[in-house]
């Protein structure tokens, strides 16, 4: 099965280092989200609610440059700085899901690949048919 990837205009392209995500049949896999801007420097240093809202417009910008829509998000995975983040982050998911959120697992970690960064998210999308 064919591998597509994804990179969105107005989101800095990171390829040859990783791709941000691909489409795989009816399937979009959305690699690990930080809170970035289009130009790579990160976003909302210290502010959990800014950092997660911005990783959440970019796995929209690359579920719908696949071909989806964020109600096509089936599955996602948090990774956090701090567990006491698991409220705000709940309140900002709810923004782009509303009362039928995807599959979930929030992890804690010691930190990041990004100082500074406090949550990152990968999400899958299921597309119809």
């Amino acid at each position: 099965m064919a591998r597509i990837p994804i990179a969105p205009p107005g989101m800095k392209d990171q390829r040859p280092r990783y791709t941000l995500g691909w489409r795989v049949g009816n399937h979009i896999y959305v690699a690990g989200q930080l809170p970035f801007d289009k130009d790579g420097n990160l976003l909302g240093k210290g502010d959990i609610k800014a950092q997660t809202r911005r990783i959440f417009e970019q796995i929209k910008m690359i579920v719908e440059a696949g071909g989806g829509k964020m109600d096509d998000v089936v599955k996602v995975t948090v990774f956090v700085t701090d567990v006491r983040y698991r409220e705000p982050y709940g309140e900002v998911r709810s923004e782009f899901f509303g009362s039928n959120p995807p599959a979930s697992t929030l992890v804690q970690i010691g930190n990041l690949a990004i100082p500074d960064a406090l949550i990152e998210i990968e999400a899958v999308a299921a597309l119809d048919g």
